[in-house]
């Protein structure tokens, strides 16, 4: 469904060189801050105490942050757990204290805010946990990258399988160039935004190459960036009515959604912004480079005794 629809085509490819240059160095940069700053990693990678509390009533996270946040024991993270009632407390590694010893302070500051406060377990996550976990996670995003590159090289052609994952993979950097630059914190829900985002981008180049296809087709005697410009242009409605609606999710999670949330929440709005930006201006730009052609999607076939070629449907 189209609310609008854009009459005149705009030369997208015209400026595919100052587009690319932009991302060119929007990526470098990202590069820049990760190898300098690094990752700030949560406690799910770094590992630490972790503290499952429960309550006679509904668990009141900003309280429980409020009275952790005046122990001074680093970054942690709250969350609910189970239930309204329960809630998991993520707690840093911290030198000379055991686990034992943390969690007995933790509880006596937040019994002393509420008596009805009960510990329910108390487990230590060792380094080699969280190393697993991010080595898992990289895993992950590799199985991911494999997976995207193989389905559009069977569905469309080499090229739009290379573009594409050029492209989402420079919105995965950009996002995480984010994180160092700012050292914001890089936890598993990070990770599984980091990832939803990728596959999200994979489906906005997906629209843009089908209409690509389909212009081939239609657009005979039209030049190679005259298609592209047509195909981005067509898709241009769809982008910004979908995208708009699900960026609007997005920030009232970003707002709303508590700070458990905040953080995933960010990594989604930043990837939806660069994953439009990639999918239309740097992944078919690469493709136009790359010397893609109408006879690379639309292939001639021959009717039998008749001499005839005919384009496939």
């Amino acid at each position: 469904m189209e609310f609008f629809r854009i009459h005149r085509v705009i030369p997208f490819m015209k400026h595919a060189i100052v587009f690319n240059i932009i991302s060119l160095i929007t990526f470098l940069l990202a590069v820049i801050f990760l190898a300098v700053r690094g990752l700030n990693l949560g406690v799910d990678f770094r590992g630490g105490t972790v503290i499952e509390i429960a309550y006679a009533h509904s668990a009141d996270l900003g309280g429980i942050r409020t009275a952790i946040d005046k122990m001074n024991l680093g970054e942690f993270a709250v969350q609910s757990f189970g239930s309204a009632n329960s809630a998991l407390i993520r707690l840093p590694l911290k030198e000379g204290v055991s686990s034992a010893q943390l969690s007995e302070r933790v509880m006596t500051a937040l019994r002393a805010d509420d008596p009805s406060a009960t510990q329910q377990r108390v487990e230590f996550v060792g380094p080699q946990v969280g190393k697993e976990l991010y080595e898992n996670g990289a895993l992950a995003l590799l199985l991911v990258s494999i997976g995207i590159v193989a389905y559009l090289a069977l569905r469309f052609e080499w090229r739009f399988a290379v573009s594409a994952i050029a492209a989402n993979l420079h919105d995965v950097v950009i996002i995480l160039g984010f994180f160092a630059l700012f050292q914001w914190e890089f936890s598993l829900p990070v990770l599984a935004a980091v990832l939803a985002v990728l596959g999200y981008s994979v489906n906005e180049s997906v629209v843009i190459a089908d209409r690509i296809r389909e212009n081939f087709r239609k657009m005979r005697k039209a030049s190679v960036p005259d298609v592209i410009n047509s195909a981005i242009t067509s898709t241009l409605s769809r982008t910004i009515i979908t995208h708009g609606c699900t960026l609007m999710m997005v920030l009232s999670i970003l707002f709303f959604g508590g700070e458990t949330l905040h953080y995933f929440a960010l990594a989604l709005a930043i990837g939806i912004c660069f994953g439009i930006y990639s999918s239309a201006l740097v992944m078919a730009a690469l493709v136009m480079w790359l010397g893609v052609s109408r006879e690379d999607l639309v292939k001639p076939e021959k009717r039998a005794g008749a001499g005839i070629e005919k384009i496939l449907p």
